[in-house]
């Protein structure tokens, strides 16, 4: 008795077909490690701190250095000046840097504000001590595809004090 064909009998693999097929598996090896990636964290928002000194004033800013569309970050700006304020205090922060951004709300609130083609100006009555600390309650417009990069300056009688420049990318 004869053996039955196989419907295989003649086909083989060229060189063609098998870089075909390292290729297939090399893109499930990508896929695979962004969702590793995605699964351990390492895709949302990763914050960074700079700081300055100059002129009396310490500044720290706390910024989101990495973010990804629609996800709150935070922003938030520590001003000391030891031995308090003689009065009220100024920050500037670079406008457009806050375009990406959708803003729920600002902690305290400026006395004061105003913007020109390049600086949001906000400020804010003499407070009690010598530390100010203004956040923002921001998320990244789900439309924003390109980071920013930005300074926040304190003014000392309309002059940039202590400054600190800060980028905030974005991933897809």
């Amino acid at each position: 008795m004869d053996a039955p064909h196989s419907t295989l009998t003649g086909i083989t693999a060229d060189a063609k077909d098998r870089i075909a097929a390292w290729g297939r598996r090399g893109f499930l090896v990508l896929v695979l490690l962004f969702v590793i990636a995605g699964l351990c964290g390492l895709l949302g928002v990763r914050t960074a701190t700079g700081s300055a000194d100059r002129g009396g004033y310490h500044l720290s800013l706390e910024y989101p250095r990495i973010a990804r569309a629609g996800l709150d970050v935070p922003w938030q700006v520590t001003i000391t000046h030891p031995g308090g304020f003689g009065g009220p205090v100024v920050l500037e922060a670079t406008g457009s840097y806050f375009d990406i951004f959708e803003s729920q709300g600002i902690t305290p609130e400026p006395d004061k504000e105003t913007q020109d083609g390049s600086w949001w100006r906000m400020t804010f009555d003499k407070p009690p001590g010598d530390t100010l600390v203004v956040s923002l309650d921001v998320y990244v417009q789900p439309a924003s595809q390109v980071g920013r990069s930005g300074t926040v300056r304190v003014l000392d009688h309309g002059t940039p004090a202590a400054s600190v420049d800060f980028r905030t990318s974005l991933l897809p």
